[in-house]
């Protein structure tokens, strides 16, 4: 229906996104986050990538939902990467095996975003988005 007066909206800011925790699990900061039944949860090889924790998040002792972690949807992230050899690896596609478990091998892990600078043979910068942010 067409609009024929003001109508408030609740915006939300930039790249940030609040996620119902899965039931008796610990999200740390800095965890890569995915979703298991719609809840997040430390990611699992396969899961769909939501993002990156802010801050640590405890339902450890909750039910389902009991509390929100909050989630970096998009940006820029250095992280260590697993097949790192050089700067030629610039471009490439990371994957994520574990919350904590960064790698360049596709098999069964959950994409997470591309290589946009190399640091260390063991450290790059990636250009990451959550599941939801990539284009359809």
């Amino acid at each position: 229906m067409a609009l024929s007066a003001d109508t408030p909206r609740a915006y939300e800011l930039g790249d940030m996104n609040d996620l119902p925790v899965l039931a008796s699990t610990t999200i740390y900061e800095g965890a890569a986050v995915g979703l298991s039944s719609g809840y997040a949860r430390g990611l699992v090889a396969g899961d769909s990538f939501q993002g990156f924790a802010t801050k640590k998040a405890d339902n450890s002792s909750g039910a389902n939902a009991a509390i929100n972690v909050r989630v970096k949807r998009k940006g820029t992230i250095q992280i260590p990467v697993t097949g790192v050899t050089a700067v030629t690896d610039v471009g490439s596609t990371v994957y994520a095996s574990a919350d904590g478990t960064f790698t360049l091998t596709a098999s069964g892990n959950s994409a997470i975003g591309k290589i946009i600078r190399y640091v260390t043979s063991t450290t790059v910068v990636v250009a990451f988005e959550g599941v939801a942010e990539r284009s359809v």
